[in-house]
């Protein structure tokens, strides 16, 4: 009986509490996010390992202009995980398919820039390729996922002839949604393309919350931020093995497409088997150093890490 009576309590608690919840009124716009769930041991997503035994890391070389670098052999680079060399198993350059998710600003401060913004992207998807993959989020005060993945560059374009700049800036709670989506991606090779002039001013989801899911997730990103400097994203493309480009003038922006264009369908792919055999879910920092026998002034990118096995 004290049994019976404890659960029919515990049930009326539960029962008030969402009666309670769903009479209140948001303060904040609501964001169309379903927030991370915790994954049971073992289950973690997909991330840059192709199996318990192998890691792969994605990395591009460019010169001092920009240009990527592809004619470079294995014995060129050195691998260190944890500040531990690793013997480099597997090397190839790799030109496939790609998904790409477009994080595009909405927000009021966008108005005289978005037919050229719109523009930009519209470069982009010229130089799309058989089997490539693109999806749309926009976000002003909250994000907005404006088409799902399609192969059909133009079904990206309408929708983004029908945006009207307004409202602030979710930077975060975007990045977030197109993180989530891009789970879904069919093709290994998974980027999000992010435009913006400004910073973060309306989120739910924090800057380390956003991060963490980044790295955590295999995928790059690659950003142009409009007349201000994307500091923040400057440091989560860098840790993706991506890159973050800042424009002063809009006249500069086809030339950064290129650039762009050109860094996220060209890249090596780094195989090693790591010397830690043990599986406790913590984070391990990777770096990716060219041999000073080569030369050139080339800039190097990588992904800057991965979390273990935890079981």
């Amino acid at each position: 009986m004290l049994y019976i009576l404890v659960s029919i309590l515990l049930a009326g608690l539960f029962l008030g509490a969402g009666l309670a919840e769903d009479n209140l009124s948001p303060s904040q716009p609501n964001v169309s996010i379903t927030p991370r769930a915790r994954r049971p041991a073992g289950d973690r997503a997909p991330n840059i390992r192709s199996d318990v035994n192998m890691v792969l890391i994605p990395v591009t070389v460019t010169d001092s202009r920009d240009r990527p670098v592809n004619d470079l052999p294995s014995d060129a680079f050195r691998l260190l995980e944890d500040d531990v060399e690793q013997k480099i198993v597997s090397f190839w350059r790799e030109e496939s398919p790609v998904s790409v998710g477009f994080i595009f600003d909405a927000s009021s401060s966008m108005k005289n820039r978005i037919d050229k913004s719109v523009a930009a992207i519209r470069q982009f998807l010229e130089t799309k390729i058989p089997g490539d993959e693109f999806f749309l989020v926009r976000f002003s005060d909250r994000p907005s996922m404006e088409t799902s993945f399609t192969p059909d560059s133009e079904e990206i374009l309408r929708s983004l002839s029908f945006v009207q700049p307004e409202g602030w800036t979710s930077l975060f709670d975007a990045i977030y949604l197109g993180a989530q989506k891009m789970k879904s991606a069919k093709n290994p090779r998974r980027a999000l393309f992010i435009l913006s002039d400004g910073s973060d001013n309306n989120s739910r989801y924090s800057e380390s919350e956003v991060r963490r899911l980044v790295v955590e997730s295999d995928v790059r990103i690659f950003a142009i931020g409009l007349f201000q400097r994307p500091r923040f994203l400057e440091t989560i493309a860098a840790a993706t093995g991506g890159r973050a480009y800042w424009v002063h003038k809009l006249r500069d922006l086809p030339a950064t497409i290129e650039k762009l264009s050109a860094e996220i369908r060209t890249n090596y792919m780094i195989g090693y088997s790591s010397n830690r055999l043990e599986r406790d879910g913590k984070f391990r920092k990777v770096r990716v150093e060219l041999l000073r026998s080569i030369l050139g002034p080339f800039r190097i990118s990588w992904r800057h890490g991965y979390y273990s096995p935890d079981n």
